[in-house]
């Protein structure tokens, strides 16, 4: 059974994780291995924003290596990490003094609706963790809970976003808030497309072993 690995943010665009998962401690580099960024690269023209996808994963080929399922895992945790982030700033906005009344209400709605997206997107990558214990229909509710979550995430996302929508609002606090909170919404997209296609693959190759 493949290890699994966890990751979340550290300095740039994208983030990483050291974790202790399952069996051992498994360590992301700074990838040498030129197959497993094409793998990455193939894997990610599934997503809707295929350059921010490699972009962010590219750099932990070395434990991705030919595994959908560890690309899942990544993509998920940098999801989960930048949701955390962003849940963050915009409760940090929330503070400012001087708000008018429809910015301030659009901010505690989007306070409310990344803090969903986290929580989904923490159940989410713990469940893609069941989901390399289990065949057949054990795999495949796991992978429907993962895939449910994720999907819920996205639109939490996105409702925070269109909460701004009002041309009347503060330019600089919605520029701001929309800015992290759509790049969450890429990357979650992102995931949710991986996810899809670990399924696909596992459920159509599953007597060939894919992993």
């Amino acid at each position: 059974m493949a290890k699994l690995v966890l990751y979340l943010p550290k300095l740039g665009l994208c983030f990483t994780l050291l974790g202790l998962y399952m069996d051992g401690i498994a360590e992301s580099t700074v990838s040498s291995n030129p197959s497993g960024i094409d793998f990455i690269r193939a894997s990610c023209r599934a997503t809707l924003y295929p350059a921010l996808c490699v972009q962010c994963l590219s750099s932990y080929a070395n434990t991705i290596q030919q595994s959908q399922r560890q690309l899942a895992q990544a993509a998920l945790s940098v999801s989960l990490a930048r949701a955390q982030s962003t849940s963050a700033f915009v409760s940090r906005i929330a503070k400012t003094t001087g708000l008018n009344p429809r910015v301030y209400q659009a901010v505690q709605d989007c306070i409310d609706n990344m803090a969903y997206s986290v929580d989904q997107l923490n159940q989410s990558v713990q469940e893609l963790g069941y989901m390399g214990r289990g065949n057949g229909q054990d795999f495949m509710w796991h992978a429907s809970n993962v895939q449910t979550w994720v999907s819920a995430a996205l639109t939490d996302e996105n409702t925070c976003v269109n909460g701004f929508a009002d041309n009347a609002m503060d330019g600089n606090v919605k520029a701001a808030i929309k800015s992290r909170v759509i790049s969450v919404a890429q990357v979650t997209s992102n995931a949710l497309a991986l996810v899809n296609r670990f399924a696909t693959r596992h459920r159509a190759g599953a007597a060939h072993n894919i992993p």
